[in-house]
C-alpha cells in the first residue's frame, strides 16, 4: 500500500512594507512578529539563536543550508559559580541563585533568544559527532517558529534597500500585530535577576549584565580575575572592585536612562570602564556622545575593523542595530576603531582615562578571536 506523507504546513513572512513570504513551518506553529534581521554567517546557528541582542528579532539567515550539523546537548560545563547564597534585588524579595551553579558549554545563553528563523533550507538530516537533536526539535523545544523553503537572498535585498523592517510570521488563522521591539525595556528579559560571582583573582570585575553572552563572561574567567555579575539596573555604588564591564544587550539604548546614569558615575570616579556592544553605545551616552539606528545593522563574523591610529585591520564578529555618532564624541574623547564597509563607529576610548569600548564581540562565538586583546587591554588598565 502506498502510504502518502501528511502535507507539510505553510506559513507566510509579512514585512510592514506589504511584501509577502510564503514557506514552510518548522519548529513551532506559532505566529509571532517582531523586527525582521538578516545575519550573514555561514556556520554557529547555535550560538547566534541564543545571543540575547536578538530579543525581539525575527532572524533571517542567508547561508542558504542551516540545520545541518544539528544542535549539541544543553550540557553545563565545570562549576564556576562560587557565591551560593540568595541575594535580594530591586523588589525587596530573596530570589534564589541558579542551582546547577554552571555555565553552558555550546550555547550564549539558556535559551533560544530569537521571535523567529527565516532560512532557504532547514536541513531535515543532520550529522556532527557533538549534536543530539535537530534545528527543528530544537526549536519546537522553546516554541520558536521556523519558515524555510523562502528566497533569502530576495529578502535580504529588500531589507538592504529599504533597512530594516517589522513583520510577522503568520501560520494557519493565527493573526498577530506588528510588535517594534525598539520601544519596549528588553534588557530586563535578558538581564540576570539575582547577583552571582564567579572565580578567585585577586582582580575584582563587575559585570553589568544587559544580556550577557556567556563567552564575554568565560573571556574574564579564563585570565583568572573575580567577576560580580549583576543585573542592569543594579547600584554600581554597593559593590568595592577595581574595574566595570558592561555587557552586549537588545534594543534602543537611548531608554535606558538609569543605566546611561550608572555608568555617569563610573566616569566621574574614573573606575576602569569597558564596554562592548550595547555597553559600547552605554558608555558613549554616558560621556555626552549620541547614537542613531544603521539602515540594516551589522550581523555577521567577518566586518573588518581598522584601528583609528593604525593600519591594523581586524576581522570581527557583530550584531547590533545601534551605532555611535564619532561627530558626537565630547572633548577627549577620541574614535578607537572604525568599519571599513561603511565607515561606521566601531569603538572609542578616552585620550588620558581608562575608559574603552568595542562595538564588535571580541569573544566572539561565533566567529574570529582577532580581537581578543581588548580583554587584555583592559584588564591592564586596573590598579
Amino acid at each position: 500500500m502506498n502510504m502518502k506523507s501528511a502535507p507539510k504546513q505553510t506559513a507566510k513572512l509579512t514585512l510592514k512594507d506589504g511584501n509577502v513570504f510564503e514557506g514552510i513551518v518548522f519548529g513551532s506553529s506559532r505566529s509571532v512578529s517582531g523586527e525582521v534581521v538578516f545575519n550573514t554567517g555561514m556556520v554557529g546557528y547555535p550560538e547566534t539563536l541564543t545571543d540575547p541582542s536578538y530579543r525581539g528579532q525575527i532572524l533571517v539567515m542567508t547561508y542558504p543550508l542551516i540545520g545541518n550539523y544539528g544542535v549539541p546537548p544543553t550540557s553545563f560545563g565545570d562549576k564556576l559559580l562560587v557565591s551560593k547564597k540568595s541575594s535580594v534585588h530591586k523588589t525587596g524579595t530573596e530570589i534564589n541563585e541558579r542551582h546547577d551553579n554552571t555555565l553552558p558549554n555550546y550555547f550564549e545563553s539558556d535559551r533560544i533568544q530569537i521571535q523567529g528563523l527565516i532560512v532557504s533550507e532547514a536541513s531535515e538530516s543532520f550529522s556532527h559527532w557533538n549534536s543530539i537533536e535537530s534545528l527543528d526539535f530544537w526549536l519546537k523545544r522553546f516554541a520558536i517558529p521556523g519558515i524555510s523553503g523562502i528566497d533569502t537572498r530576495r529578502l535580504t535585498k529588500v531589507l538592504r534597500e529599504h533597512g530594516t523592517m517589522l513583520g510577522k510570521i503568520e501560520i494557519g488563522k493565527d493573526v498577530v500585530q506588528y510588535y517594534n521591539p525598539d520601544i519596549e525595556d528588553l534588557i530586563s528579559k535578558v538581564t540576570i535577576p539575582n547577583v552571582q560571582r564567579y572565580g578567585t583573582g585577586k582582580k575584582r570585575i563587575l559585570l553589568i549584565d544587559c544580556g550577557c553572552k556567556k563567552s564575554i563572561l568565560q573571556n574574564l574567567i579564563d585570565r583568572k580575575v573575580s567577576v560580580l555579575r549583576v543585573p542592569y539596573d543594579y547600584d554600581v555604588e554597593k559593590e568595592n572592585y577595581d574595574g566595570v564591564l558592561i555587557s552586549n544587550g537588545p534594543g534602543n539604548p537611548v531608554i535606558y536612562k538609569q543605566l546611561v546614569a550608572s555608568a555617569k558615575k563610573l566616569i566621574q570616579k574614573q573606575v576602569p570602564t569597558l564596554g562592548i556592544c550595547m555597553g559600547h553605545q552605554i558608555l558613549s551616552l554616558a560621556a555626552g556622545a549620541k547614537t542613531y539606528k544603521l539602515k540594516y545593522g551589522h550581523r555577521s563574523q567577518n566586518q573588518p575593523v581598522k584601528q583609528v591610529d593604525s593600519n591594523k585591520c581586524y576581522v570581527t564578529s557583530q550584531n547590533h542595530s545601534f551605532a555611535v555618532d564619532t561627530k558626537s564624541l565630547p572633548r577627549g574623547w577620541e574614535p578607537w576603531f572604525e568599519n571599513l564597509n561603511d565607515y561606521s563607529n566601531e569603538g572609542v576610548r578616552h585620550e588620558k582615562l581608562p575608559f574603552r569600548s568595542v562595538q564588535f564581540h571580541p569573544e566572539a562565538m561565533p566567529g574570529p578571536v582577532d580581537s581578543g586583546f581588548i580583554f587584555d587591554e583592559f584588564l591592564r588598565d586596573l590598579k
